[in-house]
């Protein structure tokens, strides 16, 4: 006979979960930061609202980014032209998009990963799919799994409208499944579309053309598992520690409403300087245990949001300019892909770290910080710690 203790310690794994590989794709239509506004109010009918356009000029030109990659191009949105109306009912146009492109996108971040993993398919036991782009039954997560042809046994978790904390939730909840059924290899997806929230300008709701300057489509895929397999698998960062908090006086500073006109979101000001403000308290809690105190002496892996946020966490902490290269690189290049945008960002780590010949997968470092932040105001933390750096 063997116990329910005996039973309950052969589950558990013998060392932290850690990601084993990581894939990103984007949609190949790449929009032009500079040329945006003018694309932008030209497809929404808008180019009377001369005042309107001049301010969404300057909030692209001030919004840290270059370009950004979309699913949505000009013909369809011609051909589906209440998307472009502020009040329309158009969340069934939004859908029949979405239900079909966010999958399509997922697989093919997905497929990256599992070529470096490059193990069976057949070896992903559980599968966490996390998006605020649409809504089906069954969901992506169903989806994904038919179009990769996973094991139908394997177990999934769909995460739906988390925003753009759920980057680092994600792996947070793979930690928890990696490490505590032995064996596991987790398969987790983010994948975002702005097909949810693109809509004409409105002079009632200016904020909504901070989400329109900043949001992008992306899609990113890790494996996480503990125990790697000696020569066949290679980690590249363990998930030390994790946590999520809301931050104090923050209700409604970033939130949304999803509805017959799709997914309207709503961005404070205040949320740079709430951020800021609470950041010490967040890193504190996350690495008193390691004895971390001087934030140069980590990586860092830092949900953007905008330049803003980056900008006054980085004064606030007196942080080297370098620390935050990689999120104001990924911000540049893809812009906010809300869950995926983090992922992209431990990516461009990891790579910058093999080119730059470092020692460790963490820019030569042994700890960092991944940070996610989203609807809440809700902060979530993962304590990575890096390894060496294999080809």
């Amino acid at each position: 006979m063997v116990s329910l203790e005996q039973i309950w310690k052969m589950q558990r794994a013998e060392s932290p979960a850690a990601v084993l590989a990581i894939g990103t794709a984007n949609p190949p239509n790449v929009i032009d930061q500079s040329t945006y506004p003018d694309f932008y109010f030209k497809v929404t009918n808008s180019e009377h609202l001369t005042g309107l356009k001049e301010k969404f000029t300057k909030i692209c030109g001030n919004s840290g980014i270059k370009k950004r990659h979309m699913q949505l191009t000009e013909e369809m949105l011609k051909a589906n032209p209440s998307i472009c109306d502020q009040a329309a009912p158009s969340l069934d146009a939004r859908q029949a998009m979405l239900v079909k492109e966010v999958p399509r996108l997922a697989q093919e971040a997905a497929v990256k990963a599992i070529a470096e993993w490059a193990r069976p398919r057949s070896n992903i036991t559980h599968l966490i799919f996390c998006t605020s782009s649409g809504g089906e039954l069954p969901g992506a997560d169903y989806q994904l799994t038919n179009l990769l042809g996973l094991n139908p046994a394997v177990k999934r978790v769909m995460l739906p409208h988390q925003g753009c904390f759920a980057g680092s939730a994600v792996l947070r909840i793979a930690k928890d499944f990696a490490e505590n059924n032995r064996g596991a290899r987790v398969l987790v997806v983010c994948c975002e579309m702005v097909a949810v929230t693109f809509r004409g300008p409105c002079g009632t709701y200016p904020d909504g053309l901070v989400g329109l300057a900043l949001f992008a489509d992306g899609a990113a895929a890790v494996i996480v598992g503990a125990d790697p397999v000696p020569n066949m698998e290679k980690p590249i960062f363990e998930l030390a520690w994790t946590g999520q908090t809301i931050l104090p006086d923050s209700e409604g500073a970033v939130g949304g409403h999803l509805g017959a006109a799709g997914l309207t979101f709503h961005l404070q000001q205040s949320v740079p300087s709430l951020i800021s403000t609470n950041i010490e308290k967040v890193l504190a809690e996350a690495f008193d245990r390691l004895g971390v105190s001087d934030w140069n002496s980590i990586f860092w892996i830092m949900h953007p949001g905008g330049p803003a946020v980056l900008n006054r966490v980085e004064e606030r902490l007196k942080l080297k300019a370098e620390k935050l290269r990689a999120s104001r690189r990924v911000l540049s290049e893809y812009g906010n892909m809300s869950s995926a945008t983090v992922l992209f960002i431990m990516d461009e780590v990891r790579k910058r770290s093999m080119e730059d010949g470092a020692a460790t997968t963490g820019e030569g470092l042994e700890w960092g910080v991944l940070l996610g932040f989203g609807p809440g105001l809700t902060v979530d933390t993962v304590v990575l710690h890096s390894l060496p750096v294999r080809p």
